[in-house]
């Protein structure tokens, strides 16, 4: 039991930040005649990789499997239908799993299909960017497919982010774990992966509290910050949709995963999923909260856009209002008649001047005191 104690340091060593690139996925040694697909392909028996004098095609390795015990784990990135066929046939995967392997664009999920389980999980990959802005592109995703069964565990990634080499040579240095087979491969993925939503959670968190200061900024002028506009704010809430379209259908197959007896997954692996899930619902709870703090925060910058708007327009109306006293008056002097009153008075003149001058200062002071201007 020493090992299950140590699991969640073998499988998380440290958080390490997702603004970091990740290492090249594919395999430089891997033998020609296997489908380009395939990153790595190995037989792993007591807890250890079996040392081979040369790379295993996925067949030859289960034919080791079948022959000699233990379990074959093949990493592949983004096959084909064609590359993936050969494979699908021989661990005799399901035709509506392998069609949603190679098609991708899935949906988190966990479905049984006779000998096997296929999970469906998206990563999340914070994309680094100066500012938020109308372009900005804030997480990136790509999908891990596992198909889980008795003496096999196949991957199938998409997207230019999620490697699991490191992870695999995590495992490769716990023997104990990897010697409970491919449940507790199944484990370390989904930890691996709800980690990485909680690094970018919190990288997504910044951004928000970076938005939330811009838009209450007293420096802010015209209801417009100078780092952030409404269409900014916008595509942050897009962003973080997309962060919830990953996190929220994976809550169910974790619950599942964790309470729900299943004979492919070892009963020591499975009470550690329910920490996973306890993790995973802590993130859904934080993107909820994003969404519902982007959404007062896109209000308010649009309510204070409204509001200088209004402003605007109260001085134009009240400089509009001002300058109608002397435009009225110049009108009426200006229609030439031969009879209007002091029309040849020698004060005439400075008597209407001031008295459009006092008119007109005193609606100034007026609406300067009720605040207009």
């Amino acid at each position: 039991m020493s090992m299950i104690r140590d699991l969640r340091a073998v499988v998380r060593p440290s958080r390490v930040s997702l603004r970091k690139d990740s290492s090249s996925v594919y395999d430089t040694t891997r033998d020609p005649s296997t489908p380009s697909a395939v990153v790595d392909c190995a037989v792993y028996r007591d807890g250890a990789r079996v040392q081979t004098p040369k790379p295993l095609t996925p067949n030859e390795a289960m034919r080791v499997v079948r022959r000699d015990g233990g379990f074959v784990w093949i990493g592949l990135h983004e096959p084909t239908e064609a590359e993936f066929s050969g494979i699908a046939s021989e661990f005799g995967l399901h035709p509506l799993a392998v069609e949603d392997a190679v098609q991708a664009h899935q949906r988190p999920k966990l479905e049984r299909y006779d000998d096997s389980l296929f999970t469906v999980f998206k990563t999340i990959h914070y994309v680094e960017h100066d500012r938020v802005t109308a372009n900005s592109e804030v997480v990136e995703t790509g999908e891990v497919m596992c198909f889980t069964g008795r003496d096999f565990f196949i991957t199938v990634r998409h997207g230019g982010q999620g490697s699991l080499r490191a992870l695999r040579h995590r495992l490769q240095d716990d023997p104990e774990l990897l010697a409970k087979g491919p449940s507790a491969v199944l484990h370390a993925i989904a930890d691996h992966v709800v980690d990485g939503y909680i690094a970018v959670a919190d990288a997504v968190q910044d951004d928000i509290d970076e938005v939330e200061t811009e838009v209450f900024s007293p420096g802010r002028r015209g209801g417009v910050s100078r780092g952030v506009d409404s269409a900014g704010i916008y595509q942050l809430k897009r962003e973080v949709l997309e962060f919830k379209r990953a996190v929220s259908p994976l809550l169910r197959p974790m619950q599942l995963l964790s309470e729900r007896p299943m004979r492919l997954i070892d009963p020591d692996i499975q009470k550690y999923f329910r920490d996973v899930a306890d993790h995973l619902a802590r993130v859904q709870e934080q993107v909820l909260g994003f969404d519902e703090l982007l959404n007062s925060i896109l209000q308010a910058n649009l309510a204070q856009a409204s509001v200088a708007q209004n402003e605007d327009m109260r001085k134009i109306t009240s400089w509009a209002a001002i300058i109608a006293v002397p435009t009225m008056v110049c009108g009426v002097y200006g229609m030439n008649f031969d009879y209007m009153p002091e029309l040849r008075w020698k004060f005439g003149y400075p008597l209407v001047i001031g008295i459009t001058v006092t008119i007109c200062v005193g609606i100034h002071r007026t609406l300067k005191r009720n605040g207009w201007l």
